[in-house]
């Protein structure tokens, strides 16, 4: 053997780092395959540790040995991954980098024993990565292509609400129906690349130092007769010109600063205008002080009729315009119920629910949903999950049920038909359930239809049997009249978080889409159960396999070895996998593909637009003890989500997080957000993008399209145009409904975690966005509304 030469002081320094990588990921990927991982890592590790020894004898062996390594990760890379840009980066980076630093003159000329083949090897070998890395940036494996009709759908989609101005947004969704869209249709696809800014206008409301990491701006704005309303998220009300974006009014309830405010939310108000010879509930002539309403409700369980046109409290509503919605609510504690979503304004009767504190105990206010007189206030009915006798009203001295299924969500309304439409959630707390109650479980995140005029339930379809995941309805439900093979029928499609979308008859409730029950994994903590099926929608986003070690991520091979590692010994069975003291991954997470931004429907073309997304989350069960007691410690406060969600009054509190790696960056690969566009004729996704870039992520302004995880929902309008905000890098963009191309983007000054509404004001057609960030989500805050328009005169 040659007498080993004494190498440099660069490549001594080099042989030192190779060595050391080499141990680290020698040791964690003997870990992995412990637990029944790849053997790459180990392999990999034991080949560099070979390298860093022959760097240490300056021998140039070291670079053949490396040329091994690395044409041997990539092609385990391609194995693996395919042709796909993120995934190859972390499972290379590093040891492209190393290999271009083995070239340099400083370490290959000081090595010996060798001529110039091994360096000629290296390079080759390079030169192939990057070859490969440039195709995988040609064309995303992640997008679909295909082509929505563009035309009115056979025997011709219907427009809801004729009656509410083509030009008005009246209700959070665009009208009662929820469907988010508008029949404006001056921006088009060929046009929309000319949107400016038309106006601007910021609330001033920002966080305070005790209010919580929820602190969120999710607000719509609506508008009706020339006015724009939105509401702030300490629930101010603003009303503004609809033409100039100029402060008309406010009102604020003065909610104030509070750490026992576990979300400080307002997705927005509710409009009402009353019609010639209107008459409350009760059959008397409808009050005149206030012809046009707005509706507010509170994170104090306030309930708030405004004069749409003074911002004035209505006298003739409750008390001097408010109404308390904490009267016979049980554990009526600050924090405890907040209203967080704008209330159904029919045309007699306003329909309220609300938010209740998640997974602090099971002594936690009503999830009842109450119908009161939008005259008076005055409340006709309750509809109570939890009380045997739904409809019952508490007598004096009485609460409704405690820990009810709640609709912290937006409701939809078919007045034609009388029908209310309320998404549930789950009884809490929310990840142990063995001691629910058979009424509690019957309504376990339900979509419920409820008489308008009485609350009775008409009929009921169950999302998840017994919730232990959190996979409510969050989205409100979006009401379309739908080709068939049996003719028109009036449909509901109702998205879930679990990533499915169910199609219902909005009649009696019946599957228009099939869902069949499918077998779930089993095996739930000590003293719960679980349902043996849960029904999994024939129309769905959801993830087609389940997880693997394959699909960890990262930044760098080290962080995904991490998550390999992580994603091994948490319990993962697939969909379904119940909760557990071990460490549960749950996927999708809870989180949800769907959350409160729900989907835009064309109604007339027959089409959604939809953005799911996923980011898996972890959830592990805390057994009693002194990390987690059975009473809550006087420093604790009911409004915190960090750290271990106690869940008092049953066996086990909770920890939840989002499945990352140790750097912060979501343990499975992207992409995790998508806009899709879906054929109500086929119920078929008929084309899907991933959306959202690193711009906002990244410690490198650099804005590469990756597909990023989301809040908010997206708006189609007649003109072919879909816009969207909500993703975590700050923009607004513009998509042709046909095809699902982004046609146009701006950059917003904070977060866009909302969704972007439309509406026409003196001939000119304006997209509205709220840009406030949201702080669990981590984007940053702000109090922007923006409106964008056409150019006049153009």
């Amino acid at each position: 053997m040659p007498t080993a030469k004494r190498p440099s002081l660069v490549v001594l320094m080099t042989a030192i780092v190779v060595v050391l990588i080499g141990l680290c990921l020698a040791a964690g990927g003997g870990w992995l395959i412990a637990l029944g991982g790849s053997p790459y890592y180990i392999c990999t590790g034991i080949a560099l540790i070979l390298t860093g020894i022959l760097l240490f004898r300056a021998r140039a062996a070291a670079l053949w040995v490396y040329t091994v390594i690395l044409l041997g990760t990539l092609l385990w890379a391609i194995w693996e991954a395919g042709v796909d840009f993120w995934p190859l980066v972390p499972r290379g980076d590093v040891l492209v980098l190393i290999g271009i630093w083995l070239l340099t003159p400083w370490v290959s000329r000081r090595l010996y024993g060798g001529s110039l083949a091994p360096r000629m090897a290296l390079l080759g070998t390079l030169i192939l990565s990057f070859a490969v890395l440039g195709a995988s940036l040609a064309r995303s494996p992640h997008d679909k292509d295909g082509t929505l009709a563009m035309t009115n759908a056979p025997a011709g989609g219907t427009e809801p609400l004729a009656s509410q101005p083509k030009g008005d947004w009246q209700a959070y969704g665009g009208s009662g129906f929820g469907d988010r869209y508008a029949p404006l249709d001056q921006i088009t696809p060929a046009n929309v690349g000319r949107l400016k800014v038309a106006w601007t206008f910021r609330t001033g409301d920002m966080r305070g130092p005790n209010d919580p990491v929820e602190t969120t701006m999710e607000v719509t704005p609506i508008k009706a007769n020339h006015m724009v309303y939105l509401c702030s998220p300490h629930q101010i009300v603003f009303a503004l010109d609809a033409g100039t974006g100029t402060l008309k009014w406010k009102f604020d309830p003065h909610v104030q600063d509070s750490p026992a405010f576990q979300h400080l939310t307002c997705r927005g108000v509710s409009y009402h205008e009353t019609k010639p010879g209107a008459v409350t509930a009760s059959g008397q002539p409808a009050p005149q002080d206030c012809p046009r309403r707005i509706f507010l409700g509170t994170n104090t369980g306030g309930l708030y009729a405004l004069n749409a046109d003074t911002g004035a409290p209505c006298e003739s509503f409750g008390t001097h315009g408010r109404v308390d919605l904490n009267v016979n609510m049980p554990y009526a504690e600050p924090g405890f119920y907040e209203v967080t979503s704008p209330p159904v304004a029919a045309e007699k009767i306003l329909i309220v629910g609300g938010s209740v504190i998640d997974n602090w105990s099971t002594k936690e206010p009503s999830g009842v949903i109450r119908g009161y007189d939008v005259y008076t206030g005055a409340l006709v009915w309750a509809w109570d999950a939890g009380n045997p006798n739904h409809n019952e009203i508490p007598k004096e001295g009485q609460t409704y049920t405690p820990a009810s299924p709640n609709s912290w969500s937006v409701s939809s309304a078919d007045e034609k038909l009388g029908l209310v439409y309320v998404p549930l959630g789950e009884p809490d707390p929310d990840e142990w359930g063995g001691d629910r109650s058979a009424q509690q479980e019957q309504f376990d995140s339900s979509l419920v239809a409820l008489e308008i005029a009485t609350g009775k339930l008409r009929w009921m379809f169950q999302n998840v049997h017994h919730d232990l995941w959190d996979m409510d309805f969050p989205s409100q439900p979006s009401l379309v009249d739908v080709n068939t093979a049996q003719g028109m029928v009036p449909a509901v499609y109702i998205p879930a978080k679990t990533g499915n979308i169910f199609v219902l008859d909005r009649r009696d409730g019946k599957l228009i889409v099939p869902a069949p029950e499918k077998p779930v994994p089993q095996g739930a903590a000590p003293g719960d159960h679980l349902s043996p099926t849960q029904p999994f929608s024939e129309l769905s986003f959801r993830p087609r396999a389940p997880l693997d070690g394959a699909m960890m991520w990262g930044t760098t091979p080290f962080d995904q070895l991490a998550c390999r590692i992580e994603f091994h010994r948490l319990r993962y069975q697939g969909p379904f996998t119940p909760p557990s003291t071990q460490g549960t991954l749950v996927y999708p997470g809870n989180l949800g593909m769907f959350e409160w931004g729900g989907v835009a429907v064309d109604p007339v073309r027959q089409i959604i637009v939809a953005n799911p997304m996923s980011v898996p989350f972890v959830s592990t069960l805390i057994p009693r003890g002194r990390k987690n007691p059975s009473i809550p410690p006087a420093s604790m406060k009911p409004g915190q989500e960090e750290g271990t969600q106690p869940m008092f009054g049953t066996p086990f509190g909770v920890t939840l997080n989002a499945f990352m790696s140790p750097i912060g960056v979501p343990c499975m690969q992207p992409p995790w957000g998508f806009i899709a566009g879906l054929d109500l004729k086929t119920n078929k996704i008929v084309w899907q993008h991933p959306v959202g870039t690193t711009r906002d992520s990244s410690p490198l302004p650099v804005a590469m399209r990756i597909g990023m995880p989301m809040l908010g929902g997206p708006m189609v309008t007649a003109g072919g145009v879909a816009f969207l905000t909500s993703t975590a890098d700050y923009f607004i963009r513009a998509f042709d409904v046909g095809s699902g191309r982004q046609l146009w983007e701006d950059r917003l000054p904070a977060g866009g975690q909302s969704t972007p509404m439309t509406y026409s004001e003196g001939g000119r057609q304006f997209v509205v966005t709220a840009d406030g960030g949201h702080g669990s989500f981590g984007t940053k805050l702000g109090d922007y509304i923006i409106a964008y328009a056409l150019p006049q005169g153009k």
